[in-house]
């Protein structure tokens, strides 16, 4: 249960002073969060920083400046015709000004300005024909100390007002009850930190641009709260998992090495040593949460099937989980040989099989006449049962989170084994992963060449056009990838529609189109023919970023290359260099670069590491947009920046480790603490796992 110190900030917004529906409505868009509560308010820190402390005579002001002055009322103006502006004249004295409002309402504006009253108003001084002017100020006041001299500014949304978002801030700021201490003291005074009430009043009350910067001591002590928390977390239900019941995997090895030598191929120094570390963790009696990560190409998914074949040795099945349709279905066709070579029965399930396939399928896989079964997250359904499951493989994690980790427990799976292609930064990989060991296949397999990538501005597509051509004549085969264009305007189905028709009328027939509103069936004959050669070109939207695999294809075109981020822009690229032809990558964009869309595509050029890829493209776009935020299982920080807070991430980790080796069930005072602060940072389902006692 949620420690009662907490109640008061996790209460609804509309609990403030002013909050309405439709004012929740707006701060919750903001705030990335249906139903905001008090300590989302508090945990929305300032983006910008208004000085107000620049307070000239009206003689002195300068034009453009935001000052604030102190001033009597002369005289009220209202407009003639209902079109223009309503004005107020003031005087300090020295000069004159007019206050200039549009649309104004006399009666609210007499009130607020009576004539002849001395009033403090705060905004942005102009000239107009050599009149002092200011439009709409920020800020009326009585007395000067009611103004703040230095004002923080809060993300908005249409129809949102700072000064409404400012108020409910300061109001769920005064709800924050003063927090047990749950860093270490020496901790504390090593790194300058304070209290956590002080350091996060400090970070609502910047002065300078400076004071927004993630380094200053205020935020580094929040980030840490907040990375402490994550850790705690991931460790605790790290801790839950391997206290449940685990078994020893042994496999005789004897189907691995009809595979192994059925393969075309010969394995790498690097899958054979990941298979050895997977080998070892399924054979200790406590179960296995391990991550296998490797770029693009590097093999993968022939490690993780020789380890489903070690459970399968065993006496047990295994599962193989997959974010797509179409992903499922090549996984089925590319390892239905290695499959074959063992003697083993595979097969598919996705959300697609119904009625008696799927009863007939399901009744199979409780009787245990199927060996290994690959399926979309339809595998988590309540009525899919194994007879007896040994190790569940999930492909491209960052779409399956922690929750999505903890059913697959309840299928009674022992051992996981995750295996992602997303090259991800070594401290997004802690914050996401940090449950998980990591066992990585560096470098590519044998005869794989690197892609040759170029950029090129789309006006010269006819260039590009002509180029393909000739390729296509020679026999090669090109994916053709379309964003979203306008959101406003066109889908990235109907950008992928137009740019197939353009491209069957110049070049012909063999154009191909696939994207994701296709009805399943019609994406496997779309890439089905892509693969036999029927079609040599394939317009395709995201859909293929990840796995699609064809080694015939030499050429990926991605179109608004500007629009992609870099991990997504490396996904795209490596489709292709999967065979022994020579293959290259041309990013097309529109008009004149960003800087940071320039950076991407220097980066893409310069390196296929998807490593060093990953963590350019962390420091260009920050974690949260750099995996997707809504859709993956990274952590959505709302204090913390892993791209900035990398150190202060270690420090967390090892600070974690320490406290539950030391006290597990945080029964200390300091544990009682840091209850609090699992709760605070809404690590609730990590929290149940700690015993009350």
């Amino acid at each position: 249960m949620r420690p009662s110190i907490l109640f008061p900030v996790f209460a609804g917004i509309q609990t403030l002073s002013g909050v309405g529906p439709k004012l929740e409505k707006l701060m919750a868009r903001v705030l990335g969060t249906a139903t905001p509560r008090l300590v989302d308010l508090a945990f929305d820190l300032p983006v910008g920083v208004i000085d107000r402390s620049y307070q000239p005579l009206l003689k002195d002001a300068e034009p453009g400046r935001i000052a604030t002055v102190t001033v009597n009322v002369l005289e009220h103006l209202p407009p003639r015709v209902k079109a223009q502006p309503y004005k107020v004249r003031v005087s300090d004295d020295s000069a004159m000004m007019e206050l200039v409002f549009f649309r104004a309402d006399a009666e609210y504006l007499n009130q607020l300005l009576p004539q002849g009253s001395k009033r403090v108003i705060s905004g942005r001084i102009e000239k107009f024909k050599d009149r002092l002017q200011m439009a709409h100020p920020d800020h009326v006041a009585d007395e000067a100390a009611s103004l703040p001299k230095h004002e923080p500014v809060y993300a908005l949304t249409e129809g949102l007002a700072g000064k409404s978002m400012g108020k409910a801030v300061r109001g769920a700021l005064a709800k924050m009850p003063a927090m047990p201490e749950w860093q270490d003291t020496a901790f504390l005074k090593q790194r300058g930190f304070s209290q956590f009430n002080a350091a996060l009043e400090k970070a609502h009350a910047p002065e300078h641009d400076a004071d927004l910067d993630p380094q200053t001591v205020s935020r580094k002590r929040l980030a840490y709260d907040e990375l402490l928390a994550n850790q705690l977390a991931l460790l605790l239900i790290r801790g839950h998992m391997r206290r449940a019941r685990g078994r020893a995997i042994r496999g005789s090895g004897k189907l691995k090495a009809k595979v192994i030598a059925a393969l075309p191929f010969a394995l790498t120094d690097a899958q054979l040593g990941a298979l050895v570390e997977i080998e070892q963790d399924m054979t200790a009696p406590k179960r296995m949460l391990r991550l296998l990560q490797g770029d693009v190409g590097s093999g993968k998914t022939i490690v993780a099937f020789l380890a489903l074949l070690a459970a399968v040795e065993a006496g047990l099945q295994g599962a193989l989980m997959a974010p797509t349709e179409l992903l499922v279905r090549q996984h089925l066709s590319s390892l239905a040989a290695c499959a074959a070579a063992a003697g083993i029965r595979m097969e598919a399930l996705t959300g697609r099989e119904r009625g008696p396939g799927r009863a007939a399928t399901l009744a199979r896989l409780v009787a245990g006449e199927i060996d290994i079964l690959i399926g979309t997250h339809a595998l988590f359904t309540e009525d899919v049962v194994f007879r007896d499951l040994g190790l569940a493989v999930v492909d491209e994690q960052h779409r399956f989170g922690v929750h999505q980790r903890m059913l697959l427990q309840g299928k009674g799976v022992t051992d996981v084994l995750v295996m992602t292609a997303t090259p991800i930064p070594r401290t997004l990989a802690l914050t996401a992963y940090g449950d998980m060991d990591v066992s990585r296949i560096l470098g590519r397999p044998p005869g794989r060449k690197p892609v040759e990538t170029r950029a090129m501005v789309a006006a010269r597509l006819d260039d590009l056009i002509a180029h393909l051509r000739r390729a296509l004549d020679q026999g090669a085969r090109a994916y053709w990838v379309c964003p979203l264009v306008e959101e406003s305007e066109k889908s990235d189905m109907a950008a992928a529609e137009e740019r197939a028709a353009m491209l069957k009328k110049i070049l012909g027939g063999k154009v191909g189109l696939m994207h994701g509103r296709m009805k399943a069936p019609e994406r496997d004959a779309a890439m089905a023919d892509f693969k036999s050669g029927k079609t040599q070109i394939l317009v395709a939207t995201t859909v293929i970023e990840v796995g699609v695999d064809v080694p015939e294809a030499t050429i990926m075109v991605v179109e608004h290359a500007e629009r992609f981020g870099l991990a997504q822009l490396h996904q795209l690229r490596g489709r292709v260099g999967r065979g022994s032809g020579k293959s290259s990558c041309l990013l097309v964009y529109h008009g004149s670069l960003t800087a940071t869309a320039k950076a991407r595509i220097e980066t893409m050029r310069q390196t296929d590491d998807g490593f060093v890829i990953a963590e350019q493209d962390l420091k260009l776009r920050g974690p949260g947009e750099m995996l997707g935020r809504r859709q993956s299982g990274m952590e959505e920080f709302r204090l913390a920046d892993p791209a900035a807070h990398g150190e202060l991430l270690d420090v967390a980790h090892d600070d974690a480790r320490l406290v539950l080796a030391r006290d597990p069930d945080l029964k200390s005072p300091r544990g009682d603490a840091l209850r609090v602060l699992l709760y605070l940072f809404g690590r609730d389902e990590a929290a149940r796992y700690l015993r009350t006692g």
